[in-house]
């Protein structure tokens, strides 16, 4: 009688030491998928804002969007992808603001320039109109 509890307790030390076995292998995958589709698009829109100006225009959104996008990276690597994504769709958004202010920056500069030469084409109209003939 004692041999067979003795093989019903090992077989339930067996079957428990593999459960957690499974459990352990299972806490090991990461719940949520690495957001390697968001990293992407937040390096995108570094690189547009970048070629927009941004370095120039909006320098402190710039700098914000790629802090964050190198702690998206860190994060990837620690596999935290719940944090890396958080941090590229913050990169992103930066990003889009650094290209956008630098886009109305340029505007504006445009803009600045067609009112200064109406300026001075309204001068020399009036000084036309004022000299003697």
């Amino acid at each position: 009688m004692k041999k067979i509890d003795r093989f019903k307790s090992y077989q339930l030390l067996g079957a428990a030491v593999a459960a957690a076995i499974f459990m352990s292998g299972c806490a090991s995958t990461p719940a949520i998928p690495a957001p390697t589709d968001q990293m992407a698009l937040s390096r995108a829109a570094i690189s547009n804002a970048s070629s927009a100006g941004g370095s120039e225009y909006a320098p402190v959104q710039l700098k914000s969007a790629m802090d964050k996008m190198d702690g998206a990276e860190r994060a990837m690597g620690t596999m935290n992808y719940g944090l890396a994504r958080q941090l590229a769709e913050e990169a992103q958004v930066d990003a889009q603001l650094a290209a956008a202010t630098a886009r109305a920056a340029k505007a504006q500069k445009a803009a600045d320039a067609l009112h200064e030469g109406n300026r001075v084409l309204r001068k020399e109209i009036d000084r036309s109109s004022t000299s003697p003939q």
